[in-house]
């Protein structure tokens, strides 16, 4: 009998609702567990399988870092203050952004800025 006053765990429904921000900010997907293939992560919610996540492929994450950051700031990355885009890079790096082969370029290109100020804004002092 659910109400109100029920003090069970909430069931898998909420469970899924509760990860969706955290799959979504990584770029991944939710899928029924039966649809998980074998580099997909099935999360158990008491005892059974609740929900199934797909990671992004790693090619796909920094396109999905640098659309974030357009969600966030309402406009293309290349119409920001150089003060905002220095913040990006910072941000950007933290995230691993740089770790990835080809990732100072595609920065740039996004930015409209040349790889050496990339290189500049990463060696800048905060």
């Amino acid at each position: 009998m659910s109400g109100a006053g029920d003090d069970r765990a909430p069931g898998p429904d909420a469970f899924v609702r509760a990860v969706k921000p955290l799959v979504d900010a990584i770029g991944g997907e939710l899928l029924p567990p039966g649809r998980a293939g074998s580099e997909d992560v099935v999360l158990r919610w008491e005892g059974r399988e609740a929900v199934a996540v797909r990671l992004p492929r790693l090619a796909d994450s920094l396109e999905h870092l640098l659309n974030e950051l357009r969600r966030r700031h309402g406009m293309p990355l290349s119409e920001l203050d150089r003060r905002a885009k220095q913040a990006a890079v910072r941000s950007l790096e933290a995230r691993g952004a740089f770790a990835m082969r080809h990732g100072v370029e595609t920065v740039a290109e996004a930015l409209g800025v040349s790889r050496f100020t990339v290189y500049n804004y990463l060696n800048r002092e905060t």
